[in-house]
């Protein structure tokens, strides 16, 4: 069973590639963990969860609902994550949170795929995120394949830079960087609510037909990337740049 959470469609996008080459069922998790469903989840054969990196670390949203919903069946679970640049030391942490939940760490595999943390780094427009994805594929089939025959996921090599971004910059990031004070709607919002649907935290409320923050945001940048007029700032921050979401479907057919 692959298990992804996707806040701008990257992870989906992977996830549904591989279900589809290992013939394996998908389940997004968005629903799961907006509404905080810990139901016990079933699979004869290995786990295989896919997802962004969040500061070169697994999502703690994503890794905190792992460790309290129970995965039945397999003891064998694989880690695929995305990311615009590096998985950083994220291992460390998943062979942790494997040892906590009892199942056996098969590795993790780093997709590169268009980066979308906005708040600090410039997303690609579609025709550069197209060439990204295409550059991604023979990786996600390499992925597959290594899954569907039982091996280990190889990381690439760890370096101190990983370890730090993954350790100290990782916790620095949660504690002090994170948060939704800077979130500012603008005057052409059209009061759709799509911002308070498509935040797994449940965040954002609409009050007068304008989205208001709370305090328990984790980045994702689904808000901000999903409006369709592009009607949320993050500050200055986001001023002027391109909002990404992902510009292929999984269904459709591989570029050449």
């Amino acid at each position: 069973m692959v298990l992804y959470f996707s806040a701008t469609g990257n992870s989906a996008y992977v996830a549904k590639k591989i279900s589809a080459m290992l013939q394996e069922e998908d389940l997004d998790l968005f629903s799961r963990l907006k509404e905080n469903d810990t139901t016990a989840l079933q699979s004869e054969r290995p786990f295989v969860v896919v997802s962004p990196t969040y500061a070169w670390q697994l999502p703690h949203l994503l890794r905190d609902w792992l460790k309290r919903t129970e995965l039945k069946g397999s003891k064998k679970i694989y880690f695929v994550l995305t990311c615009g640049n590096s998985i950083g030391n994220a291992e460390k942490g998943l062979k942790k949170l494997c040892g906590e939940i009892g199942k056996e760490y098969c590795g993790c595999a780093q997709i590169v795929m268009p980066e979308n943390y906005i708040v600090l780094f410039q997303a690609p427009r579609e025709e550069e995120a197209r060439k990204i994805i295409q550059k991604a594929e023979p990786v996600m089939r390499h992925v597959a394949q290594r899954i569907a025959s039982g091996d280990f996921l190889q990381t690439p090599n760890i370096t101190p830079l990983h370890r730090l971004e993954s350790g100290m910059i990782n916790n620095m990031f949660y504690r002090f960087y994170i948060g939704s004070k800077k979130f500012r709607v603008k005057i052409n919002c059209i009061h759709c609510g799509k911002c308070a649907a498509v935040c797994v935290k449940n965040n954002i409320q609409m009050q007068n037909g304008r989205p208001q923050w709370g305090n328990d945001c984790i980045h994702c940048m689904a808000c901000i990337c999903q409006c369709p007029v592009e009607a949320i700032e993050y500050g200055k921050a986001t001023k002027g740049k391109v909002r990404y979401h992902c510009p292929v479907k999984a269904d459709a057919p591989t570029e050449k």
